[in-house]
């Protein structure tokens, strides 16, 4: 089967998609400056908070 051309996008979908993008490039800006900064004993390993638990020792809580 042949692909369908892809439609025009709505002023407003491109809109969305453009806001989209600029929270995403927000998003990781600010995920580069964290992975700058040093915590002093902290955790080690990505942010818990990213995923929504905190996970110790095999054992996850959701907060």
């Amino acid at each position: 089967m042949a692909k369908e051309p892809h439609k025009a996008l709505s002023e407003a979908a491109a809109r969305a998609l453009a806001e989209a993008e600029a929270r995403r490039a927000d998003y990781e800006r600010h995920a580069a400056e964290l992975a700058k900064a040093k915590e002093l004993n902290g955790r080690k390993g990505p942010e818990p908070v990213r995923y929504g638990d905190w996970e110790s020792k095999g054992l996850a809580s959701d907060f």
